[in-house]
């Protein structure tokens, strides 16, 4: 399996757990019923119906990828979705986004813009030139996550690696922190610009589909952490993490965890 393969099965794997918080998301942006919409880093399209159910019927929306191969998977989504009819997709970078000014009614990016760039303000521009006046532009992060209860000295140290501080990268200054996508909005000229964050949790007992998506959330977030960690904090996520383990910390009848992610939206200027 290619890394884009294997990234692509995890995104998917973890899905089920992030997909109440997102649909929360997508529902507070309160997008008009029968608009045309962009969802620029589409990834493999695991938004696509959301926001296809969220326009209704009469709505559209395009997904925009740089991956021919993560287009693919999004075509094959959405068919299984049922939303073929009423979705696009189109290869192209959200830096150079390949439309027309004022094409959308709104666009949405998750774990995609902002993630990471050393040029916000310009990628912030580019998203809103392709939005009509009045529309609205979003952006959907990870920010943060508490999915070790018992263990928070562990959870720290994985957190502090570089894989636990993706996509913001230790040579990157402070403003260009996804979390400062406020500051980003307003200085291109977005108006009304908002954030909120939104919880996901789970609980014991696990489904195992929530078990198995757990796993995939554990890998996504720190499974490329063990150069940066101590023989025995390796060794003892290894124990908690991995679902082989005995010690599985998902299989614990008291187990609870939960994760946040933060919304940034902003309105176009008239």
């Amino acid at each position: 399996m290619s890394d884009v393969e294997r990234y692509a099965s995890r995104l998917k794997g973890a899905d089920p757990l992030r997909e109440a918080a997102i649909r929360a998301a997508i529902h507070s942006l309160q997008l008009p019923p029968g608009s045309r919409g962009l969802d620029a880093g589409c990834g493999i399209g695991l938004q696509i119906p959301l926001l296809a159910e969220a326009v209704g019927p009469m709505g559209h929306v395009t997904g925009l990828d740089i991956s021919p191969g993560f287009l693919t998977r999004a075509e094959a989504l959405a068919a299984q979705a049922g939303f073929s009819e009423r979705v696009a997709f189109r290869e192209g970078n959200i830096h150079q986004i390949p439309f027309d000014d004022h094409t959308f009614d709104w666009l949405w990016s998750a774990d995609c813009a902002g993630y990471p760039t050393h040029i916000p303000l310009s990628l912030v521009q580019e998203l809103a030139r392709v939005v009509r006046p009045g529309g609205t532009v979003a952006i959907l992060v990870w920010s943060s996550q508490m999915l070790l209860p018992g263990y928070p000295l562990l959870e720290a140290r994985l957190n502090a690696t570089g894989a636990g501080i993706a996509p913001f990268t230790q040579s990157m200054k402070p403003e260009q922190h996804y979390l400062r996508a406020l500051g980003w909005f307003r200085a291109v000229g977005l108006r009304g610009c908002t954030a909120q964050t939104l919880v996901g949790d789970l609980q014991s007992p696990l489904t195992g589909e929530m078990r198995a998506a757990l796993v995939d959330l554990f890998e996504m977030r720190w499974g490329g952490a063990q150069a940066e960690m101590s023989r025995e904090d390796w060794a003892e996520y290894q124990r908690l993490c991995r679902p082989q383990s005995p010690d599985f910390i998902g299989d614990r009848p008291d187990y609870y965890a939960f994760f946040t992610e933060s919304l940034f939206y902003g309105q176009v200027v008239q």
